[in-house]
């Protein structure tokens, strides 16, 4: 499904929202396949919570949207894609009695009668209830893997199908693609079948959990996306475990999650985290098992409950945790990557900007970069509150890493942004005014159209040399307010790719603000109230940073960035400020630019890596795969010949010092290199 969940809580995911644990058993021990869910209806306080709910999104949100039948249509369309959106439950029949609810659900939300969206999820968890009951008497028999067909793994533009008899084959195939992936992976029949019925009585036990507050969070949750997909509805447990989590969520990996289908799926990496320092899991990357120590036996965690997952990764600072991965770039059929990451509690310092000097030989000339990356906008509060003179924030760091630099007569300077998804908005005008004398960094307008600009009032430049800003598809909010502000002033040169595309602003709403004379949680409402907007009047929402210079990356091929997400705010712009540009480069950007291409097209490197690229494209096209075991293992060797030849080449390069770099951040430097010597003539 293209959807990509924004916050680990954020619940704009699919069935495995409600998976829970019953602890039910039979006498043997083992866990039982009785299927036995509860129908389900709305507590008495959702009535006065929805109703307040479309009241503060009629009033409060940025964009003034109607509450009306067209909502209603896109409403009601988003809660059966959130129950169901690869059509492997419903019947045709089921969505055809439902479409009598189609102009109906702006009515359930404004009156808080909410009745209906309950009886579709009752249906539908008694369409869950068939398929694993089918799926349970499939484990029983033998799969034939001689025989030629296909599982198509992307059925969300199929139509939904007609009988229980043509989901009973979506679901053996279902079934035996897992099978033979099992069975690839060097596992015996016996082995397979008990690994696939664990898998799916886990499902099993955690459907049956599902409460009341669930449902309601979903069917509030298609509503306030409808807005934008910011915006967005905590039910009160997972309030609750929000704020537990948020408060934990820098022990760990240091990575935040999501469900999509029966996947855990990695949504982002926290900067200076274990994850992030060891490189190898990324964003999109499908956890499938997990395991403790160097030798703990690997847990399938495919259909568990995303809180069951998460408590199986946390553990004790310095101990070891495996993750059996199924990369964001590899074919449907690819066998997993078992990694293992040292689990830490992020410290302020592990997220604190960095520096480091890179040299090279540019067109005979030996140059010296400083290059200081910035993992985070931070601003250390408590150290503030407490006086603390040296307190710690992304602007004071880089302005001593920047002195120091200047002590080195670095011949210019490279800010790297890379994955940086923001953080604090006045560290990021602060950082601005590093470069530049005072002027206006950033405007942002409200919901009632009221614009207030945001400015460096510091007279004081730390330093005015040569400077490049790195940018990718990660660099998000903070980090697109500096760059643009950057590239505005004409002060640096931009380099990588199109930035994330994040130009909005959330406020959290806790809602027993707005009914204290009630004894029942009610959770939290979380919506989005202004827009931010360069000082040229473009607005950096949906569209982003584009860079001076490209260079690809292969988050630009994934379903990542505002322009991804449903209903994300459009582009606009706004009357500009007034500011003076530092400089004209734009008859140097295609002298620059031509450079680039040339010095590219002549790197090894990078050829290679845009073979990768292209590899990776073309993997996401495909739509099944084949369930013919001697096909399967063909493709697979071909596969593993591939990987063989290029892990000999890597292992090769690797003597090569001066291959063993970062692509980006050394033509970075021989661009900046360019822009010496083209400003010298």
């Amino acid at each position: 499904m293209k959807k990509l969940v924004i916050s680990l809580f954020v619940l704009t995911i699919t069935s495995s929202l409600f998976f829970g644990n019953d602890g039910s058993e039979t006498s043997d021990g083992s866990e039982s396949s009785e299927v036995r869910f509860e129908t389900l209806s709305p507590k008495p306080e959702h009535r006065k919570v929805s109703q307040l709910i479309t009241h503060l999104l009629v009033q409060q949100h940025y964009q003034k949207k109607k509450v009306d039948d067209a909502m209603s249509s896109e409403i009601f369309d988003r809660y059966i894609d959130r129950l169901d959106g690869n059509r492997f439950y419903f019947l045709e029949s089921d969505v055809q009695s439902f479409e009598q609810y189609r102009y109906m659900f702006d009515d359930f939300v404004r009156s808080g009668q909410v009745e209906a969206a309950f009886d579709i999820f009752n249906v539908y968890q008694n369409r869950v209830a068939e398929r694993l009951e089918f799926v349970f008497k499939t484990l029983e028999t033998d799969f034939d893997f001689e025989k030629d067909e296909y599982l198509v793994f992307d059925r969300e533009e199929l139509p939904w199908a007609k009988t229980s008899e043509e989901l009973d084959q979506v679901w053996r195939k279902r079934v035996k693609n897992a099978a033979l992936n099992l069975k690839i992976a060097g596992k015996e029949d016996d082995e397979i079948a008990e690994v696939l019925r664990k898998r799916y009585q886990r499902i099993q036990k955690n459907v049956a959990q599902s409460q009341s507050e669930d449902v309601f969070q979903v069917v509030m949750n298609a509503f306030a996306e409808s807005f934008d997909p910011h915006t967005n509805y905590f039910s009160p447990k997972d309030f609750d475990d929000f704020k537990i989590k948020m408060s934990q969520s820098l022990e760990g990996i240091g990575a935040r999650l999501s469900n999509e289908e029966d996947y855990t799926k990695v949504v982002e990496i926290v900067a200076g985290g274990p994850a992030d320092k060891g490189r190898e899991l990324q964003p999109n990357d499908r956890i499938i098992g997990v395991g403790q120590g160097y030798d703990g036996e690997l847990v399938d965690v495919i259909g568990w409950r995303l809180d069951d997952v998460v408590q199986l990764i946390r553990g004790k600072k310095q101990t070891v945790v495996r993750l059996q991965v199924l990369a964001a770039n590899s074919e449907p059929d690819a066998l997993p990557d078992t990694i293992s990451i040292v689990r830490d509690k992020i410290k302020l310092e592990d997220q604190s900007v960095s520096s480091e000097i890179i040299s090279i030989n540019h067109e005979g000339q030996d140059l010296d970069f400083g290059v200081i990356t910035i993992p985070t906008f931070y601003l250390d509060y408590d150290a503030i509150q407490k006086r603390e003179p040296d307190y710690k924030s992304t602007s004071r760091d880089t302005k001593k890493l920047l002195e120091e630099l200047k002590t080195k007569n670095v011949d210019g300077v490279i800010i790297d942004l890379r994955r940086n998804g923001g953080g604090y908005l006045p560290e990021a005008v602060a950082l601005t005014g590093l470069f530049i004398e005072t002027g206006p960094v950033v405007q942002v307008k409200s919901s009632d159209g009221r614009v207030e600009t945001e400015w460096d009032e510091d007279p004081e430049v730390t330093y005015d040399g040569p400077l490049a800003v790195l940018v990718d598809r990660l660099s998000a909010s903070a980090s697109e307010i500096f760059a643009a502000a950057i590239q505005d002033y004409d002060r640096g040169i931009i380099i990588g790719g199109q930035s994330y595309g994040k130009g909005t602003v959330q406020r959290p709403i806790d809602l027993k603000y707005y009914m204290r004379n009630t004894d029942a949680k009610l959770g939290q409402i979380k919506l989005t109230i202004a827009k931010f907007y360069r000082i040229d009047g473009r607005s950096t929402q949906h569209v982003g940073v584009t860079p001076d210079i490209t260079f690809p990356n292969r988050f630009n091929l994934m379903e990542i960035g505002e322009s991804t997400q449903e209903n994300a705010l459009l582009w606009d712009e706004i009357p500009k400020v007034q500011y003076n540009r530092y400089q004209d480069l734009t008859p140097l950007i295609p002298q620059l630019d031509k450079q680039h291409q040339l010095r590219l097209a002549g790197d090894p490197e990078y050829q290679k890596l845009v073979t990768d690229l292209d590899e990776y494209e073309a993997n996401q096209d495909k739509k099944q795969i084949t369930l013919n075991e001697a096909r399967r293992r063909a493709e697979r060797d071909k596969e593993n010949k591939d990987s063989d030849k290029k892990a000999e080449s890597d292992e090769e390069e690797t003597e090569d010092k001066e291959k063993d770099r970062d692509l980006m951040l050394n033509e970075s430097a021989h661009v900046l290199g360019d822009y010496i010597l083209f400003s010298r003539k």
